[in-house]
């Protein structure tokens, strides 16, 4: 029987090569077999592994839905650790460190919320393949979201547990010039709270493009999708909103100059 040869196809071979391993020419090392150090280090043939093979796939999307939510699991995971670090960097009144460390946590917030928003490339018709494989997950059940929660709560604390130290109120904070490093903190935290809550709207607009916002439609978990945006603007430190609530309640519109008005040039400026 005369032997056909196989046709293989540009793509097809293409996934053949990237299947590994691969000899680095800058380092003449093979690549791809678990065995350089930072192969090692990151663990990349576990990692590689967690995600269901080609063969098993629904769709190829399928392979970007779930690696996005393994790494949003890492990163939430990342944010817990980060929360943790700075509570005992509060109760330590280590507010130099902690500040450098509130400035990382909204980076890792705003980087979550990037990297969702790759996901709003699904169509809804590849995303209805992928749901029906789902069971009845939903971001409720991420050890990651729920992990972050708790940590907030126990940063919340935190604060508290600072200002008594300090027998400062909250307000004070803000209307009074005598507590810089305090308001620093305070408004780092703010910035974490308002990235996290970007990520969390970021989430309703996938879930708006993905399989749509109505009290018909409901989420894996049984839930109408339409309760969504409540959760959206859930703060993780509500005393830093309130504050401005009550600042404003009690704000005065007289001392201000009128528009057009001279002002004062001798630098002293309003108190």
């Amino acid at each position: 029987m005369e032997h056909i040869p196989e046709v293989v196809s540009a793509a097809e071979q293409l996934r053949r090569q990237l299947q590994g391993p691969w000899l680095n020419p800058l380092l003449k090392k093979w690549v791809g077999q678990g065995e350089l150090d930072y192969e090692k280090y990151v663990r990349t043939p576990e990692l590689l592994a967690l995600q269901t093979p080609r063969a098993q796939r629904v769709t190829p999307d399928e392979l970007l839905f779930q690696g996005v939510h393994q790494s949003q699991e890492l990163w939430l995971k990342m944010l817990a650790h980060e929360s943790v670090e700075a509570v005992e960097e509060l109760d330590a009144n280590a507010l130099w460190e902690v500040s450098a460390r509130l400035e990382r946590m909204p980076r890792i917030a705003r980087v979550l919320a990037a990297e969702l928003g790759v996901l709003e490339t699904l169509t809804p018709d590849t995303y209805q393949i992928i749901r029906r494989n789902l069971g009845n997950g939903s971001g409720q059940e991420s050890p990651g979201y729920n992990s972050v929660s708790i940590a907030a709560r126990g940063l919340d604390e935190a604060l508290e547990r600072l200002l008594r130290r300090r027998n400062v109120q909250l307000a004070d904070v803000y209307t009074t010039r005598r507590h810089p490093d305090l308001k620093r903190v305070c408004e780092q935290l703010l910035d974490y709270d308002e990235a996290w809550q970007h990520w969390l709207c970021t989430h309703f607009q996938l879930v708006r493009r993905t399989i749509g916002v109505d009290a018909m439609v409901k989420a894996l978990d049984g839930l109408p999708t339409r309760v969504l945006p409540g959760r959206m603007t859930q703060p993780l430190f509500p005393a830093l909103w309130r504050v401005r609530v009550e600042m404003t309640a009690t704000w005065q519109r007289e001392g201000g100059y009128a528009p057009g008005a001279p002002r004062d040039t001798s630098g002293a400026g309003i108190p």
